[in-house]
Formats: C-alpha cells, structure tokens, sequence
C-alpha cells in the first residue's frame, strides 16, 4: 500500500487574515484617492472600442502578483476606460448613487459570501432581509397587504428586469391555471399592456416568459396629458383584445418613466386592472426613493390597488449596485410559479412552512447577502438623512429649471416632478429660421449641444425624443453633486450655444 503521507505545498494562503488586513488597507486607500481626485477625469470615458484587449496579456499569469502591482494597472488601464457614475458632472440616465455605508455594507456581504438560497442556509440573510423589506414598506407608506403579516411580502432583486420576469411568470402561471389544461394555446392568447414610455426592460421579460410580442400592447401617450398613461386608451385597448377572443394578463404603471419621469395615475389605472383581472404591477424604479419623502408620497395614491410594486435603491437611495425591491400582496403568487424542492434542499425548517426560502422569489437559486448593505445604508444616514438626500437634489434641479426658464434661449419641455429637466434650444431663439423648419433646427441644434457638452469631458448627459422633439435630460443624482456643478453646468450650456447660435 502506497503512503497515506501528502507532501506539503509551498502555497499561498487565500484567507489569510493578516494579508487580507493589508491589502484591504491598500485598496480602501485607492479607493478613497479616486474620490478625491475624481473631478480630474473625463466623466465619460473617451477610450475606442478594443482598447483593453490590445493592452491586456493574450494568456493569464500563471505566478501570483502583488497587489501594488495590480493597482497599478488599474490605474492604468481600467480608470482611462471608466464613465465615472458617481463623478459629481455625471447628469445621464438616472443616478447610480454610492455611498460610505453602502461601500462597507458591501465589504460585509463579500467578506461573509452566504449563498441563502433557503433560511438554513444562512438565517441572518433571509431574516435581514425581511427586516429591511418592512422598513422600507413602512417609509414608502406602503399598504398592510404587501407586509409579511399579511399575506404578502418582499424580496430584494437585481433588477426591475427580473423583478419584471417573476411578476410576469407568476401572473402567466395563475391564469394558465385558471383556463385550464391547454396552456400553450392559451399562453399564445395572453396580452401585456403598458404606455410607450415604460422601460423596454419589460418588452424582454415578456420574450424570456413567452409572451408573443405581437401581443404587447405599448400605449402611445401625449404631451398633452404629460405623457401619463391614459385610462381612456387603456380601457380601449382591454376592450377591444377582449372582443378579439384575447386574454388581458399584466398591466404595468410607471412612477418616474425613464424619458421624462412622467407619473401614471394609478388610483383610476387600478381600477381598469382589477376589473379586467389583469395583473398591474407599478414600476418605480427611479422615483420610489423619493416617496420617502411626504411631499412626494401623493405619487403613489393608489398603490394599494396593484398586485406588486418595485423600485430600484442602487438608483437614488445612496446603495450600490444591484438592488431592486419587489413587494408582492399575495407570496403564494411568487412561490407556485417558482418554488422547487429537490431532496439536496429539504429540511426540517423548510418543511414547517414557518419560514421563507428567498430561493422561490426569484429566478436564480444562489443570492447575495444585499439586505446587509441595505441595513448599514439606513442605519449610517437615517431616514432623516436619506430625505435630505433626496431633497438636495430636487433643490438643485429646481434650481436648474428656474435658470433655463428665465432665458428666452431654452425650453423646458416637460413639467419637472423630481430630480430631473427635461430642455431643449427653443424653436423661437431661431428667429431666422423660416416656421415650418424651427423644430427640426431645434432638434439639429440640441442634439449639437449635447454632443459638444459631453464633447469636453467636464460633464455627461442623455438624450430623449418626445413627440419628435429632441430633448436633453439632466437627471441630477449623484452623490457628489453639488450647486457649483449645477452652476458650472448652466455656464457651459450659455457658452455652447450663444456659440452655435452665432454661426
């Protein structure tokens, strides 16, 4: 018989608690030096596609390297090819906020590394999570039937996509329950509903569920009516599918659409829901975090009539990437239409039907411990603190608004409802240009614009097409931002186009 003896290897030891406490130090100190000299950079990156594979090794290092020395190709490398989100220029898209507490919530998460598919897994994961999930339904003034002691609840995912996807699968599966055995004929019957403004992360959650996109019913809404989703148009459209021998399944309302942060009205749009028995689902992505706010918690009039709800907290709510939270008034929804029970999983816990397994809320079966940096986001700054947060920027983007109204040169397009101005280059500034052709001018000059202000690297901002004008969003969030870019920005944007209006 051979030796049971193993030869012991020269090797690293991956955790070793010593070498963790240094390296760390090193990071958090690069870190902490890019914050402090981020204002240096170009906010969006200026780098030609294919650059990071021309520089990088052609094979991976088969040595261990020093951490000095990868910082350093950090450095390097992977800054020059960063759009800097929390740059305090950064106006595009809607806000990706960061946040001290949410750095280190992130650092406890990854240094605990659960995979709390189930509550034994990791009961800490499943409990926090359910703590954070009430707080949050508590600020939000959320109804008593999306809490867990009623019987609904909450779960925290990556995305409004897959909140999107579990919302769908789980309408999808009650109604082909509903119509009986011949599910695929009835699957090709099913109709999704939504305004032309909501995001078109719901158009590829019904293609992954099997809605047939022919089937996907994308509202047209006007400025007259400030882009919200008409119950009138809504009503039509039910009505007319019905007719067709089609089936209503899920209605999606916006709280904040992505173009303009229109409002549906969701008092009077749940009503239409529930009388069709379509699921309706709200999606707040963007402007759930500021219906912590009192003033701004009319928004949400009408949610107690909807069968789930979301919003995004890696949005405006000083938290990191991926963070979505899903409310839903009945579980039971979710946990049919996801729950499996393979022998691997079974446990006594489990079996009492006493605890929740966040494993049948979603897609995946791993997950991330994210209720912990949740937890140390509201426990670091409090409610009072995160208002303020919120408030800060709307003052700001009033403040913004009130400049671009008092000159004759812009128009702001759309009324502002939170932290973002919708404007262009005014068709009555081009007093040469003949009538018919000032829109068109309008859109030419305003597209120039923008393209210039990102051109210089001091600031960042994206586009929208409204009823085929084009307008420039300044969607003010991230954390750093204060006054003095808002001022700088509106001094870059006089400067540009008293230039582009001179030529």
């Amino acid at each position: 018989m051979g030796s049971h003896n193993i030869e012991p290897l020269n090797m690293m030891n991956p955790l070793d608690p010593e070498e963790f406490r240094r390296q760390a130090h090193l990071v958090v100190d690069f870190i902490a030096d890019y914050y402090s000299n981020i204002e240096q950079y170009p906010v969006c990156s200026q780098v030609e596609p294919g650059y990071l594979t021309k520089t990088m090794p052609k094979s991976a290092p088969l040595q261990p390297e020093p951490i000095e020395t990868i910082l350093q190709d950090v450095n390097k490398h992977i800054i020059p090819g960063i759009t800097h989100w929390q740059s305090p220029g950064f106006f595009g898209y809607f806000p990706s906020s960061a946040s001290t507490g949410s750095f280190l919530g992130e650092m406890l998460l990854t240094g605990f590394n659960p995979v709390g598919f189930n509550w034994l897994a990791s009961p800490a994961a499943t409990e926090l999570e359910m703590v954070v999930m009430e707080w949050l339904l508590k600020l939000l003034q959320l109804p008593e039937s999306f809490s867990f002691s009623s019987d609904g609840g909450g779960v925290i995912h990556g995305s409004t996509c897959e909140s999107f996807v579990c919302t769908l699968v789980a309408a999808r599966e009650k109604k082909l329950n509903q119509f009986g055995t011949n599910r695929s004929d009835t699957l090709g019957k099913l109709v999704v509903y939504c305004s032309d403004q909501t995001h078109f992360s719901l158009q590829k959650a019904c293609q992954i569920v099997g809605i047939n996109l022919n089937n996907v019913r994308s509202i047209k809404t006007t400025m007259s009516m400030n882009f919200q989703l008409s119950p009138d148009a809504l009503s039509m459209a039910v009505e007319s599918d019905v007719r067709a021998g089609l089936i209503p399944l899920y209605v999606c309302f916006t709280v904040g659409t992505t173009p303009t942060t229109a409002v549906d009205p969701l008092l009077i749009l749940s009503e239409i829901a529930k009388r069709f028995d379509m699921w309706a689902h709200v999606d707040a992505a963007y402007a759930g975090s500021a219906c912590i706010c009192p003033e701004f918690r009319h928004f949400l009039d009408g949610v107690e009539g909807v069968n789930s709800f979301s919003f995004n907290l890696h949005k405006w709510f000083l938290t990191t990437q991926q963070c979505c939270c899903l409310w839903v008034k009945d579980r039971t929804d979710l946990t049919k239409a996801l729950s499996t029970n393979p022998e691997l999983l079974k446990n006594k816990a489990s079996d009492t039907n006493k605890v929740v397994d966040y494993k049948d809320w979603q897609i995946a079966l791993g997950r991330r411990f994210r209720a912990m940096k949740i937890w140390m986001v509201i426990r670091t700054y409090g409610v009072i603190g995160l208002q303020e947060h919120i408030r800060k920027h709307v003052k700001l983007a009033k403040h913004f608004e009130a400049l671009l109204a008092a000159d004759n040169k812009f128009e702001v397009v759309v009324p502002r409802n939170f932290a973002m101005v919708c404007f262009r280059i005014s068709p009555f500034a081009l007093a040469t240009v003949a009538n018919g052709r000032r829109d068109e001018e309008s859109n030419r000059l305003t597209q120039t614009l923008l393209e210039s202000l990102n051109g210089s690297g001091l600031v960042y901002m994206t586009h929208a097409m409204i009823e085929g004008i084009y307008v420039i969003r300044v969607a003010i969030g991230a954390t750093l931002t204060d006054e003095k870019h808002v001022n700088m920005l509106w001094d870059m944007v006089q400067g540009h186009v008293s230039g582009l209006l001179a030529k």
